[in-house]
């Protein structure tokens, strides 16, 4: 019986055979293992309206799956807030949400780069702001921009909010990670 082969996914073959050193060079780094790494990519929505209407979360827990290739999990409230009426750990969940690792991670980061983003209207670039650890969060305003969506799948109009966990050192060398990975950044000052 014959093994079958399954290929590393494109930037994840070109991170290792190519961006790797590129960064170390271009970094100052004297050693690879301080070369900036991606870990995890979290999408996330919040399901505010699936409090009265169960139909609602449906259709994100099926539109999440359909972009990730993975199956979301619900997410409870973590804090009471009366005004709301939520409850800590009770009630309907208040979002949904998808941790992407290995393969499912690259391939992701690769069709939004290159096919989802240049899809985006009026796109000047995506944000320049990093948290203190170096992570990136990018804010999607309509999941309509995501290819593998029919029309019918996006009547129901709904955010996305992704997260980009990288290891490093300086949040300077995640974006240079970022940047290598193809993702646009607006420029300084002004549009892309």
């Amino acid at each position: 019986m014959a093994k079958a082969t399954t290929t590393a996914p494109r930037l994840k073959a070109l991170y290792a055979t190519q961006y790797v050193k590129e960064l170390q060079a271009e970094l100052n780094l004297e050693n690879v293992h301080q070369v900036p790494k991606l870990e995890k990519i979290v999408v996330s929505v919040g399901t505010g309206k699936s409090k009265d209407d169960k139909r609602h979360l449906e259709t994100v827990k099926n539109t999440v799956t359909k972009i990730t290739g993975q199956m979301p999990v619900e997410r409870l409230a973590k804090k009471s807030i009366a005004g709301f009426k939520i409850r800590a750990n009770m009630g309907a969940p208040v979002g949904v949400s998808v941790t992407l690792r290995g393969a499912r991670m690259y391939e992701f980061l690769d069709r939004l780069v290159n096919v989802s983003l240049p899809r985006v209207r009026d796109f000047h670039g995506v944000g320049t702001k990093f948290d203190k650890g170096g992570n990136y969060n990018l804010g999607i305003i309509e999941q309509s921009i995501f290819p593998e969506l029919t029309f019918e799948e996006t009547q129901v109009l709904h955010g996305l909010q992704l997260t980009f966990a990288i290891k490093n050192q300086d949040p300077a060398h995640s974006r240079a990670l970022l940047e290598k990975f193809g993702i646009p950044f607006e420029k300084e000052g002004g549009r892309r």
